[in-house]
């Protein structure tokens, strides 16, 4: 019975070991990365997901060169086992909320430049003042390389604004903010309370790069309304954007995110065309929550409480491959 029971706890201990070697291979997508993030050899890892193959009778993942993929039954185990994993790999953190201490731990939280300068400065300053002992770790990040944080697992989460959002993703708005047009404040515009696209449609426009959604969302709209426009500035950022309106350079259209109140510039409502943006918490779909975590995400919901009326539409799944973060994320 002793040998038994014994044989019974390493047996429960290799499965543990075999489930994060194999979670770690599914995030990845690569057996080496997976070795690298757990501390083990390549072949160990292979071992341990050949001894699960073994056991349930199934192969787990397609393997094609360097590069590996989910069967099937390797996406169903990986669904099932990954809770567990993170459970486990964060028990100790957890025990700790669970007993009314979080002070301590680390939290990544990936952001583009305008979340970061807009959005995430007062409650990060709550946040901070609430729980001095967590270690805050700040990543200003395009969308892509937000997106390849979360599913790396080197962001807990990422705070921004998605018009799309891939399967292994979810996205919750927690704020919304309404589409203005800027102009400087000597601008023929800048007196109106309201303007229509046959106004605007004669002056230059400065715009966030082409690739982008405000680009391709300015260009729907005028194409619907079978106007013309013209663009006399690419610019990055809106600090950038605001700064040569002010100077005369042209005027544009903007998320009021990025308006403090503060700026010389003449500020028109345009919601009669274009959609209000959402910011949210976007995170890896069942990823684990460290206490770290929700504490935040409770910090981010008391600090926008009054600010979420009349979301958008929530965003429709895509691929992976379409999915595109918002210009909230340029830097």
């Amino acid at each position: 019975m002793t040998v038994g029971s014994g044989s019974q706890i390493h047996y429960k201990q290799n499965r543990l070991k075999q489930l994060r070697a194999f979670c770690h291979a599914a995030r990845t997508g690569s057996v080496s990365a997976a070795a690298e993030k757990i501390f083990l050899s390549q072949p160990t890892v292979s071992l341990q997901i050949q001894a699960l193959e073994r056991e349930f009778g199934t192969v787990l993942f397609e393997r094609r060169g360097p590069k590996i993929k989910l069967t099937p039954e390797g996406d169903l185990l990986f669904q099932m086992a990954e809770p567990l994993v993170e459970g486990m790999d964060k028990l100790h953190e957890a025990f700790a909320t669970q007993s009314g201490r979080v002070d301590q731990g680390v939290l990544n939280i990936a952001a583009g430049e305008s979340t970061i300068l807009y959005i995430l400065p007062e409650p990060i300053q709550a946040f901070v003042e609430q729980y001095p002992g967590i270690e805050l770790k700040l990543h200003n990040v395009t969308g892509r390389d937000g997106l390849a944080m979360l599913r790396a697992d080197e962001a807990d989460l990422a705070v921004g604004s998605m018009l799309e959002i891939p399967d292994d993703i979810t996205y919750r708005p927690f704020v919304t903010y309404e589409p203005t047009l800027i102009t400087p404040l000597d601008h023929p515009l800048a007196e109106k309370e309201s303007v229509t696209l046959e106004e605007i449609a004669p002056y230059g426009l400065i715009l966030p790069p082409r690739h982008l959604s405000t680009w391709r969302m300015v260009d729907l709209v005028f194409k619907q309304h079978n106007l013309g426009y013209h663009v006399t500035m690419e610019a990055g950022g809106w600090e950038v954007i605001k700064k040569y309106v002010e100077l005369g350079l042209g005027i544009s259209i903007v998320t009021d995110v990025c308006l403090t109140g503060e700026e010389n510039l003449g500020r028109i409502p345009i919601g009669q065309y274009f959609p209000r943006r959402s910011y949210g918490i976007v995170q890896r779909r069942g990823k684990f929550l460290s206490p770290q975590t929700k504490c935040f995400i409770k910090t981010l919901d008391r600090a926008f409480a009054d600010r979420l009326v009349e979301p958008p539409p929530p965003p429709q799944p895509q691929t992976a491959g379409d999915t595109e973060w918002e210009d909230a994320l340029l830097g």
